[in-house]
């Protein structure tokens, strides 16, 4: 069992800001070991890769859709990663899941082995 806590989620205009981040506390799951990922799924629609971000914080995905505006990062001591998203629209909303796999491309191709609750972000104004 692989404990997650996000946080971050919630309502917001169009054009604001959100800043997710997902810890996770479980010991043998760090983030120097997996690499991490954020993933969103919002009814009638696939799940959609966000970004990932390797084990050694050298390498990171970013949807195309995404590019300048959500970030991905991560604190390694804090064994957080985190989503900084910006410009956020309406089509944005969706619940937000973090999820780690020790193979990067694999998550990046969709695989997670360990998920998180997910976290609901809604942009509406």
């Amino acid at each position: 069992q692989v404990e997650f806590v996000e946080s971050g989620g919630g309502l917001v205009q169009p054009g604001g800001s959100l800043r997710l981040s997902c810890t996770v506390p479980t010991a043998g799951f760090g983030l120097d070991y997996y690499s991490s990922g954020w993933f969103r799924q919002a009814p009638g629609y696939w799940r959609e890769v966000i970004a990932c971000i390797s084990n050694s914080g050298t390498r990171t995905y970013v949807a195309n859709s995404m590019q300048g505006r959500f970030t991905i990062s991560r604190d390694v001591a804090k064994n957080t990663v985190y989503l900084q998203m910006n410009t956020l629209k309406p089509e944005d909303t969706a619940i937000y899941y973090c999820a780690l796999n020790s193979d990067f491309e694999d998550l990046v191709h969709g695989d997670g082995s360990y998920w998180g609750q997910g976290t609901q972000v809604t942009v509406s104004s």
